[in-house]
């Protein structure tokens, strides 16, 4: 069983199992495609889909020149993402992003502009994007944020262990990224696009899941190539590996280039397919995204009054 709040306890590191992956691409590349044409969510369905998708946003600010100003408009948008009269039409009580992800710099503003929403700031560290810094500054960067009052870290990996195959050397760096998290849960991004191929995606995200992670995902968004459906198969396949064997529960964010409503759904069913419903909910699925909260409700808008509302009725802030 896992952890009693929740989280992934991790398991000594395997590497038997780690040795004997096999990814076949062909295979991987049509599954994914067959996810994108095989489902079709329509209207009603289609609606409580798209706020599904909303309640599992990471609201993300990731920008050289975020200021104060900049995360109270985004933290504002995360407590209130879909306008209230659009709320009410679907019926719905409230509605609210998953969490609002910042640098460090801007944890604990993002904390008191959340304050009684019962919406978690995430924050990057390790040296993100690139992961380059060196470790102890990196564990130090964690225990800031942690201190700030971030409840999440979305951490990097240093990529020349994945790519020289230093299996070891990720799982011991995870596992003190872990601990210097303390209650605070941690996301670690593979940065896939980096990682060459799809047997080191899978490779890396079950090594970080032995290591403790809560949550694995995809992209910092700065990479040339982010989330990609065929490695959103790889990773979830992954994780229903590692809770076949383990019992234990680890979530999944896509990250990077993710900005539309369709893009959402194809996420979304990806999830409901390789993972089934437990993972339909933001205890165990994010997506990483700046603006794709407009888009949804923009498609929200155009379902309840059958027109799209101009941009500036429904700004990010």
């Amino acid at each position: 069983m896992s952890e009693s709040n929740g989280r992934n306890p991790g398991i000594p590191l395997d590497m038997g199992w780690v040795n004997e992956t096999v990814v076949n691409r062909s295979a991987v590349e049509r599954r994914a495609a067959t996810l994108l044409t095989r489902r079709s969510v329509k209207k009603d369905q289609q609606a409580a889909w798209l706020a599904r998708a909303v309640t599992c946003t990471d609201l993300t600010t990731l920008a050289g020149d975020d200021t104060p100003g900049r995360v109270e408009r985004l933290c504002a948008k995360a407590k209130q993402p879909v306008r209230q009269d659009l709320v009410r039409a679907l019926g719905l009580d409230e509605i609210k992003v998953g969490a609002v992800c910042v640098y460090h710099s801007q944890v604990a503003e993002a904390v008191g502009f959340l304050e009684g929403s019962g919406i978690p700031v995430a924050a990057v560290s390790t040296g993100f994007p690139a992961g380059q810094s060196p470790l102890k500054e990196r564990i130090g960067e964690i225990k800031a944020s942690v201190e700030a009052g971030a409840k999440e870290i979305d951490i990097v990996l240093h990529r020349e262990y994945v790519l020289t195959g230093n299996w070891p050397a990720v799982y011991d760096e995870v596992k003190q990224f872990r601990a210097a998290c303390g209650d605070a849960h941690i996301k670690t991004i593979l940065a896939t696009g980096d990682l060459g191929t799809l047997r080191n995606v899978y490779q890396a995200s079950l090594v970080c899941m032995m290591a403790g992670a809560d949550f694995i995902k995809t992209s910092t968004g700065k990479e040339s190539v982010n989330a990609t459906m065929p490695v959103g198969v790889v990773m979830t396949r992954a994780i229903r590996d590692y809770v076949e064997r383990t019992g234990h529960k680890v979530g999944f964010k896509p990250a990077g280039g993710i900005r539309t409503a369709k893009q959402a759904l194809y996420w979304l069913v990806l999830m409901k397919e390789e993972l089934g419903d437990a993972w339909l909910n933001n205890t165990l699925f994010r997506i990483g995204a700046s603006s794709l909260v407009e888009d949804i409700e923009r498609q929200l808008s155009h379902h309840v009054t059958g027109h799209y509302a101009a941009r500036h009725h429904m700004p990010m802030g």
